[in-house]
């Protein structure tokens, strides 16, 4: 028998009764109730409710136990009274009356209670985080993802999948965001980098010869923290596959990800069929390439109705400026002024001059909008978005890139007011047919709008004569729930293309081969076509346990400027560090 416990704090019930057992965890709850004294025990397994007679000879020593203490304790196994039964508890049918106690660890003044969901500050959270993950919620939270983990592991090796590690020090490569530098003490000016994502390294395996390669990738970034989105450092499921085409990468990522959702969801529906929406229709039905499906709102574009129509604000805009477009946001069931003011506060609060509305009653529309463009337009609106009595609809005017994220604000903002979302559901969609370049306004040159070793659809065909911003790539997304899961693409194997599609973003050969050189020259030697796709761990966490903040679900995270507040990273180092290193640091002045 273990010294410390014959059972943990979840095991025992009503056939352990008149059992003398061991138990061993931290003082979770300590009560005193009219001489007798109770105090919940907790280890990793769950709770176990103890009962100290003021004639044991524990009594004395549990009456001075502080909270989060550590104990051992020996005593026998009773049923509960029928209206002390905790039926939340496994344990609840039963308390064990203890006859020894030992202290084994005495626990100080806490600074941060462990017992319940306190509200508080996130920073200190961190500092105490030993602290922190004692909490049942965030406890669960871990627990959950390292049970999700093993579970994605399983389910990729059934699939023929061969698991590789790849190198965590490397040199740089372009992933959208900036790259954590390591400087080398042997070559002195030099730095490696800590890897934005394995991309080369799976592409390179592919070139080598293998067919499915996955890992449980750690991926580092130096970027602003979000609540879907830890700074420093994540983890994706990191896949690659030889071979294959955007449909083989679908139809075989959209079965783990749909099953691994029912595994570990509590009766919630899940989408069957993934659909499949074009980048361009997303981000006019929706306003975002991020779309929450569970929201029904679907928006429109109704310049048409508006030009030459007596509602000036708009149709004069339009005249002056071929881009400007007007789109209409449907809102079922938000038919009434007040909801319509209410959203028209809401939007001025936000920084806009307002969002214009229709709302139907008695078979009219209402509203300034209705008055000015006429029955007979007013109608049309009414026919075109399937409105009602007692339905509205919301306008937004100007160029559609400038108001593209307030438009999926406002259409998450109208679902949720008018409790349109479904909540007990997992909405999934690919994303695909990103344009494979983007203007960059800042520096005035086409740059790559995803990842840069996608293959264009056409190939070098399209390179050579298509306009380069209206070129399409084989890249897609998998999004769920309004949150980014991953992206993926099907990768630009041939040298020849890569160069071409590198150049029109202003990249020369020499400046390929600089960076790029070794999975270049594994191109030239004979690679297949291949492509792949990484889902992130931490949001799948943070979807499946219901978190709200990507730190809820990650054992030790940084907060939102980066800083490890448990270990004091970053810090300064040593002048002889620093000196080994061939590095020289002006510090500012305070």
């Amino acid at each position: 028998m273990n010294q410390y416990r014959s059972h943990n704090c979840n095991e025992l019930n009503i056939s352990n009764i008149e059992t003398n057992v061991n138990l061993s965890g931290w003082v979770n709850r300590k009560r005193d109730h009219g001489g007798l004294l109770f105090i919940d025990l907790r280890d990793h397994y769950g709770l176990t409710q103890l009962v100290f007679d003021p004639d044991s000879k524990a009594f004395d020593l549990a009456e001075k136990i502080t909270a989060e203490s550590v104990i051992k304790i020996s005593g026998k196994v009773v049923k509960r009274d029928s209206d002390t039964v905790n039926s939340n508890l496994s344990t609840g049918e039963v308390e064990v009356y203890v006859d020894r106690l030992e202290v084994l660890s005495l626990a100080e003044e806490l600074p941060l209670p462990v017992f319940g969901e306190p509200d508080y500050p996130e920073d200190i959270r961190l500092k105490y985080r030993f602290l922190d993950l004692r909490r049942d919620t965030l406890h669960k939270n871990i627990v959950l993802r390292s049970k999700i983990i093993q579970s994605l592991r399983e389910r990729m090796i059934k699939n023929d999948f061969i698991e590789f590690q790849t190198p965590i020090m490397t040199a740089s490569s372009p992933e959208g965001a900036r790259d954590f530098l390591i400087p080398s003490r042997i070559h002195q000016g030099s730095f490696y980098a800590l890897p934005q994502a394995p991309q080369q390294f799976k592409q390179i395996l592919m070139s080598s010869g293998f067919d499915k390669y996955f890992q449980i990738a750690p991926c580092f970034r130096d970027e602003d923290a979000r609540a879907d989105r830890s700074p420093g450092e994540f983890y994706q499921l990191d896949i690659e596959m030889s071979f294959v085409t955007q449909d083989d990468i679908f139809n075989t990522v959209e079965p783990i990800l749909k099953d691994l959702f029912g595994d570990f969801s509590v009766n919630k529906k899940i989408t069957k069929t993934f659909p499949r929406i074009p980048y361009l229709e997303s981000l006019s039905k929706y306003g975002t390439d991020k779309p929450d499906l569970r929201n029904p709102i679907e928006m429109s574009d109704v310049t048409e109705i508006f030009e030459n129509s007596g509602f000036k604000i708009f149709s004069d805009s339009i005249k002056k400026d071929k881009n400007i477009k007007v789109w209409g946001i449907p809102a079922k069931g938000g038919g009434s002024r007040a909801f319509c003011d209410k959203m028209n506060s809401w939007a001025i609060k936000e920084g806009q001059p307002g969002l214009g509305y229709i709302f139907f009653k008695d078979g009219k529309g209402s509203g300034p909008i209705a008055k000015n463009i006429g029955e007979d337009k007013t109608s049309q609106i009414k026919k075109n978005f399937n409105l009602h009595d007692n339905d509205a609809i919301f306008f937004l005017c100007g160029i559609p890139k400038n108001f593209l994220s307030f438009a999926s604000t406002a259409r998450d903002k109208i679902g949720d007011n008018l409790k349109l979302i479904d909540h007990n559901s997992f909405e999934f969609c690919w994303i695909v047919d990103f344009p494979m370049y983007e203007f960059d306004d800042i520096n005035r040159k086409i740059d790559f709008s995803h990842n840069p070793f996608s293959m264009p659809q056409g190939g070098m065909e399209s390179l050579e004569n298509i306009d380069p911003l209206k070129i399409k790539a084989f890249q897609y997304d998998i999004v769920c729930n309004g949150v980014e899961l991953s992206s993926g693409a099907i990768r630009n194997h041939k040298p020849e293309v890569l160069l071409k599609a590198f150049e029109i973003a202003g990249y020369d050969h020499n400046e390929v081969e600089k960076r790029f050189g070794a999975m270049y020259d594994a191109f030239k030697y004979g690679t297949p076509p291949h492509g792949g796709i990484a889902p992130g761990i931490d949001r799948i966490v943070m979807l499946l346990s219901g978190a709200e903040n990507i730190r809820e679900v990650i054992a030790f995270p940084m907060n939102q400027q980066a800083q490890d507040m448990l270990m004091g990273a970053p810090s300064k180092v040593s002048d002889i560090q620093l000196s080994e290193l061939g590095i020289n640091i002006n510090y500012e002045d305070d």
